[in-house]
Parts: C-alpha cells; structure tokens; sequence
C-alpha cells in the first residue's frame, strides 16, 4: 500500500525495509514499561483493559502487543508497509483480538466505536497527518480519546544542529550502507551515554531514562530510525497542541517526554 504523496510514499517504502530488518521488540523496548515511559501521566495503563483500541502505523506490532498486553479486548491495526507482513508474523498468536488493515492511516474505518485510537512515532512522519487525525476522529465514540507520540522542537535544538545535515545524506543511502554508518554511531552515543551520567548534558534524561533500558541491537535500531525516513517533522509545543485541537478534540493535554518529544492525547 503506497500514498498519494511521492514524499509520503518514499516514507513509506523506508519504513517497509526498516520493519523488515528489524523484527524484534523483545525486553523493555516492547513492555508495557516502555508504554506508560512515552505517554506519561496522560494515560495509565490499566485504562486499556477491556477497551477497543486502534494503533495506526503499527510497524512491527510493538505497540500492538503493547496493548494487547495492557489487556485491550480488540486492537484494529493500521500498517501500509511492505512489513505488513512482521506485523502479521509478530501478532498471529493473538489474532482473534486483532484487525489487521493493510493501509495508511486515513483508512481507518469511521466505525465510531473505538475507546482509543494510538498513532506512536507515525504522524511526524506524515507531509500531511490531518486526515489521519480526522479518520481517528470518525473511528472513536464520544468520550474516546485519541494519543500520539511526535518528535519535539524543544530540547532538541542542539541535536537537530547535528543531525539535519546528517540526514541529507543518510536518508538517501541504501540499507546496508546506512548499517554501515549506525554501527560507530552506536558506539559515540554509548560514550555519550556514560557522560551523561556525572554530568547534566542536552538529552540527559532521555539516555538515562529511556536508552539505557534497550539492548545493543535496539539502540542501533534506534540510530536508523532516526536516520533513514524520507520525512521527519519536529513539532513545536503549540503545533502538537493545534494537531488535534484543529480537528475537533477538545481537552487536549500534552506531555513533554525526556524533555525532548510530545506526547499528546485529546477527548471526543
């Protein structure tokens, strides 16, 4: 399933390689630790239980298991990668809790019964996310909510310095020469990791709160994934509020995570 949008498409396309090379999300990267670590005080887990939920842009089906974890009783997965395929291997033993969708996120049915829609580290990969967060919109009952995670403007000034130019070219080379690069960079970030433990530098809380927890192939997939989509957003504070505000979500809270990223959620 492809786009509309060559740019989206490209996207797409690199997130089908990504998800078809990394296929694991054992250990802390796929608990419900993780979960509650990227929404916060926004939402607690226990929430979930019993509800229908959506995850739009499920890559590998980590935040799937996530919620079925979070014992979810149906959870309508949105994946248009060529990894449509992971997601299937990743979550056939649960199957009978799961609608698998092989389509952006606009495709969401307008079913109007969902109790959560959840789109993780997807929308700031979209030229366009309105009608996505209208499908979400249409798929939720009155007094669902929708919750998203986006990359950050804030906090994230320094790295961005380093990075942008870094991703001109990165996000143009092929699978086995953008691995080529990850692996040093792995290397530098574990150094840099150890140095945020004496000492107060731009990321802290990130490294030591949330990188710490993943294992050596996971912060590699970590690397990539910043270094490999088509298209990245970084949003500001207001434009991640006015992402769900705009569309008719009313109580629209915001979380800042590590001081780096915005977790947003918003009422129906």
């Amino acid at each position: 399933m492809t786009a509309a949008n060559p740019l989206d498409a490209k996207t797409i396309a690199d997130f089908g390689e990504q998800w078809s090379n990394f296929t694991g999300n054992a250990g802390y990267y796929g608990s419900l630790d993780c979960l509650d670590d990227i929404v916060g005080p926004l939402l607690d887990a226990g929430e979930i239980a019993g509800c229908r939920v959506a995850d739009i842009g499920s890559g590998s089906g980590r935040i799937v298991n996530m919620l079925l974890d979070a014992n979810a009783a149906y959870v309508v997965a949105v994946e248009p990668s060529a990894a449509f395929s992971v997601l299937e291997r990743n979550t056939r033993e649960r199957a009978d809790r799961i609608g698998l969708i092989h389509g952006t996120g606009e495709t969401l049915p307008p079913s109007g019964d969902l109790d959560y829609v959840f789109s993780i580290g997807v929308l700031h990969h979209v030229l366009d996310p309105a009608p996505i967060v209208r499908a979400a919109w249409s798929a939720l009952k009155p007094g669902g909510k929708l919750v998203v995670w986006l990359y950050g403007r804030e906090g994230n000034e320094l790295y961005l310095s380093l990075v942008t130019p870094l991703r001109a070219v990165t996000k143009r080379l092929p699978h086995p020469l953008l691995m080529g690069a990850v692996y040093p960079l792995c290397l530098l970030c574990d150094v840099y990791a150890m140095l945020c433990r004496i000492l107060p530098l731009p990321m802290r809380d990130y490294f030591r709160g949330h990188l710490r927890n993943l294992s050596m192939a996971q912060r590699r997939l970590t690397i990539y994934d910043q270094l490999n989509p088509a298209y990245a957003k970084y949003y500001r504070k207001e434009e991640a509020y006015q992402l769900l505000a705009a569309h008719g979500f009313t109580r629209v809270q915001l979380y800042h995570r590590h001081r780096y990223s915005w977790a947003v959620a918003g009422t129906k």
